[in-house]
């Protein structure tokens, strides 16, 4: 259950036009079928698990419109996205796991953090505010820090732009953007860009070497400020 809701929070965060630093993703629905990719799970079995919320009043649910949090779905979602992040964050800061392989290892705790250790590690890692990827950590309360609605593919050519925050479910990409230096904090100036959607060229600060490649679709989903 909490799985689903907390791709229905993660997917609507991720949209254009989402709404920032409320701690309320937004109100916009998220498909059916982007939920069931998200989840590896079927079309059907998406539908069915969405009713079930919906009977419990932690989501609203249309056929063929799809679904999207209530105030009471999205409490659910923010404590569960609060575990997977302050998760990741321990997992990197303090045992040096990897931050590509953060984001699965915290997806398979998440749900039996207890709030006592939930509140030990926030404090032990000195209350952070975003987790390595540059995600805010939701508060107690469901307040998130504000965070930019800008992509890195929105940058002008000859621009230039500070990483706020990189998707954290694509290890490969990720192992990528570490070897290439493209992490939270640093400030990258775009290059150039190819032709009819990519790749975007970005010199990595204070990197004297070639710039580096990114298609489109990562560079849609970095946020920049």
């Amino acid at each position: 259950m909490t799985a689903y809701l907390k791709a229905l929070y993660s997917l609507a965060e991720a949209a254009p036009g989402s709404v920032s630093g409320t701690g309320l993703a937004t109100d916009r629905r998220v498909t059916t079928t982007a939920i069931a990719e998200r989840l590896d799970v079927s079309a059907p079995s998406a539908t069915n698990m969405l009713k079930r919320l919906a009977a419990r009043d932690l989501v609203t649910y249309e056929r063929y419109k799809g679904a999207c949090l209530t105030e009471k779905g999205r409490t659910v979602a923010l404590e569960i996205v609060r575990h997977h992040r302050l998760l990741e964050t321990y997992l990197v800061e303090a045992l040096g796991v990897p931050w590509e392989e953060a984001h699965d290892e915290a997806e398979a705790l998440e749900s039996y953090l207890s709030e006592t250790l939930e509140e030990r590690i926030f404090a032990a890692l000195g209350r952070p505010r975003f987790d390595p990827h540059g995600h805010p950590i939701p508060a107690r309360d469901g307040a998130m820090p504000k965070t930019s609605r800008r992509s890195l593919w929105d940058v002008s050519d000859g621009d230039a732009a500070r990483i706020e925050q990189v998707p954290d479910s694509h290890p490969e990409a990720l192992r990528y953007l570490a070897e290439a230096g493209i992490l939270p904090g640093v400030r990258v100036t775009i290059v150039s860009r190819g032709p009819i959607g990519g790749p975007l060229f970005v010199r990595v600060e204070d990197n004297e070497n070639a710039p580096v490649a990114l298609s489109k679709e990562i560079t849609e989903a970095i946020w920049v400020h």
